[in-house]
């Protein structure tokens, strides 16, 4: 009964975690321009994200656009693109495996010790979509912090971390936490593995023809 639980709770991060991912995957929030010089040159403050770059006015007012070309993005934006990308199908696939292989289900095979090893492998899916999204995060944080302390960079160019990275990080490390407390679903020892045969009686030697001379 622990064992469900804990493949419960597992489940249960590992899908908060995988949401969260698609969330900031899609908000555009990934950047926010800095104003580090503590002059605000506009009333308007820059947003950029994975697929669109938005500017909000002073007024309340939202412009956004998506990028038009893939090609002219920067390496760690594409590369961060793609991981993401991948963490959620994978997060997916997870997703379906583990449920088939969780107690409290009753679909895939009825066998206890085969559900578990299935329970496994979702979560060892769901840790790879956990460290896929950790690296794009970490990545994208990377440049962000060494385009920020470059002295070639311009100030009204530079950029801070925005919410969606900050969930973003949330959201894989939740992941890996469900994928880790799913791989802890070990399989049940079967009976006979616990089972104590009976040593058998050593067989004697007859005797020699030298013991009767």
């Amino acid at each position: 009964m622990a064992n469900a639980g804990l493949q419960l709770l597992g489940f249960g991060l590992a899908l908060l975690g995988w949401a969260a991912t698609i969330v900031a995957t899609i908000l555009p929030q990934w950047q926010m321009s800095s104003y580090s010089s503590g002059t605000i040159i506009t009333a308007q403050a820059i947003y950029r994200g994975l697929w669109m770059e938005c500017a909000w006015q002073s007024t309340g007012q939202i412009q956004c656009k998506a990028y038009d070309s893939m090609l002219s993005l920067s390496p760690s934006l594409q590369a961060t693109r793609a991981l993401m990308v991948v963490s959620i199908i994978v997060g997916l696939v997870a997703m379906c495996i583990a449920i088939m292989g969780m107690k409290c289900t009753r679909c895939g095979s009825e066998d206890k010790t085969q559900k578990a090893r299935i329970a496994m492998t979702g979560g060892i899916i769901f840790l790879v979509a956990g460290l896929a999204a950790l690296i794009a995060c970490s990545w994208i944080g990377n440049q962000i912090v060494r385009d920020f302390y470059s002295s070639v960079v311009a100030v009204n160019q530079k950029f801070e971390f925005g919410p969606a990275i900050f969930l973003g990080w949330a959201g894989s490390i939740f992941v890996l936490l469900g994928g880790g407390l799913l791989c802890c679903s070990c399989p049940e020892k079967t009976a006979y593995s616990n089972r104590q045969y009976p040593q058998g009686k050593p067989i004697s030697k007859p005797p020699s023809s030298r013991e009767y001379v």
